[in-house]
C-alpha cells in the first residue's frame, strides 16, 4: 500500500494524494481472470490532451480527462489506511 501524489496538466504534484494497492496471490489471480472485464486503449487520448497542453490548451485538455470521484469509503477505514 503507498500514498502517492496526484499530479495537474504539467505533473506538478496535487495537495491530495491517492492510494495503490498491490494485489498477491488469489486477488491478483482474480482481479486479472475474474474481475477485469474490458480494457480501453487510450493511448490517441493520451497523446491528444498532451498536444493540447503543449499547445497551451489547458482547458480543452482537462475537458477530455476521465472524470475522477473520492472512492465512498467510510471515514474511520480511511483514517486507519492513511496510518
Amino acid at each position: 500500500m503507498q500514498w502517492d501524489p496526484e499530479r495537474d496538466l504539467y505533473l506538478r504534484p496535487l495537495p491530495y494524494r491517492s492510494l495503490q494497492l498491490g494485489l498477491a496471490g488469489e486477488a491478483a489471480r482474480r482481479y486479472a481472470d475474474e474481475w477485469t472485464v474490458s480494457l480501453t486503449d487510450v493511448t490517441s487520448l493520451a497523446h491528444e490532451i498532451h498536444a493540447l497542453v503543449r499547445d497551451g490548451d489547458t482547458d480543452s485538455a482537462a475537458r477530455l480527462l476521465p472524470r475522477e470521484s473520492p472512492y465512498p469509503g467510510q471515514e474511520e477505514l480511511l483514517a486507519r489506511l492513511r496510518g
